[in-house]
């Protein structure tokens, strides 16, 4: 499977092959971020890693002969019963699947979805391996070519995306001639990217979204992206606190899936956009910006205590802007510029000069 060439010019990917370059270096020096971005910290978080949990963390017991804990202790059961049919007929379903196997039962999905993760926590296994998949709302365009577990061969396009596939380790056979990733936050940006023809501008290269926080499948294919073929990864999220906690969640991981840290997390990613520091040096009026709320406050003072906000100090200092101003901005902003300017030129911009963070 070829992709033929379409985009820029050679020279216009001279500074994103030589963050490739810095990339695989960091890798052969032990997974470590490039020098001056990353440190060492001996906590819950390590910079080659992501959240992880650690050896002797607390954990909690539930008894059988408990009142407090007995109902918690059955629908474990419960839940272990049906993974075990799973296994030994080798089919596969999705927590959706096993919520509707007795919905009075469990009450609610998230009764199921808790289970499933304290499950995989306990064994320290992926919840792949207990035959548990989860449905996927994630979507990928761009120069990619994969075959699926069944055998169905995936060309995906610049011009339409494709759906993300809901057993990733399934999929085999990848090729790419991509010169990075591109992560969008938000599907209805994805969507105007691809009206643009961006991919086709900025070809070869792949798009993905997981439209708004990333579903497990969606982190698990960028994963296997930056395992398979090592090539940057950007993101591109609206300047608040909700589109840094997405980033961060695709880079560092979340608490709750701390267990499988070394599955889910892409410490190489970069913020490329939208960057607090670009609303002032874009000139975007004031109007455009939308206040702080006092939640967005929080999850912003949030975030700031993290641990691996320590080695980034230009995210570090892109959140202080964002406080100071009191005032957040969408993608849709830069609309103000031009209807066009994101694809145009605020992108491309970026990924030629190395606009990233």
């Amino acid at each position: 499977m070829a992709f033929a060439p379409m985009g820029p010019e050679a020279s216009f990917f001279e500074v994103l092959d030589q963050h490739r370059a810095s990339l695989l270096a960091a890798l052969k020096r032990g997974g470590r971020e490039p020098a001056g971005r990353g440190t060492h910290l001996a906590s819950r978080f390590e910079d080659s890693v992501g959240l992880h949990m650690v050896p002797h963390c607390t954990t909690r017991k539930i008894k059988s002969d408990s009142l407090k804990s007995v109902k918690n202790f059955a629908l474990i059961l419960k839940v272990l019963s049906m993974i075990y049919k799973l296994v030994q007929s080798n089919t596969y379903a999705t927590k959706r699947d096993l919520y509707y196997t007795d919905s009075q039962l469990f009450g609610n999905q998230t009764v199921v979805d808790s289970i499933i993760n304290d499950i995989s926590c306990m064994l320290k296994v992926p919840r792949r391996c207990l035959h548990i998949l989860s449905t996927s709302k994630g979507l990928i365009a761009g120069n990619l070519g994969y075959i699926e577990e069944d055998g169905t061969k995936v060309n995906c396009s610049c011009a339409t995306a494709v759906a993300v596939p809901s057993n990733i380790q399934g999929i085999r056979n990848l090729i790419t001639d991509g010169k990075f990733l591109l992560i969008v936050e938000k599907d209805a940006t994805f969507q105007r990217l691809l009206d643009d023809n961006f991919c086709n501008k900025m070809s070869p290269c792949i798009m993905v979204t997981g439209k708004g926080v990333p579903d497990l499948n969606t982190r698990l294919l960028v994963k296997k992206l930056w395992d398979t073929f090592h090539i940057p990864i950007f993101t591109l999220v609206d300047a608040d606190p909700h589109g840094i906690e997405i980033m961060c969640i695709y880079k560092y991981g979340s608490m709750s899936m701390s267990f499988e840290a070394h599955n889910l997390t892409v410490p190489a990613i970069r913020w490329l956009g939208l960057l607090p520091s670009d609303i002032k040096r874009l000139n975007i009026p004031k109007d455009t910006l939308i206040p702080l709320t006092k939640r967005d406050q929080m999850k912003l003072d949030s975030i700031l205590k993290r641990p691996y906000v320590t080695c980034q100090p230009f995210w570090r200092k892109e959140m202080e802007i964002m406080a100071d101003s009191k005032m957040k901005a969408e993608i849709q902003a830069l609309t103000f510029l031009s209807s066009d300017y994101l694809s145009r030129v605020y992108l491309p911009n970026k990924l030629k000069f190395g606009g990233w963070i």
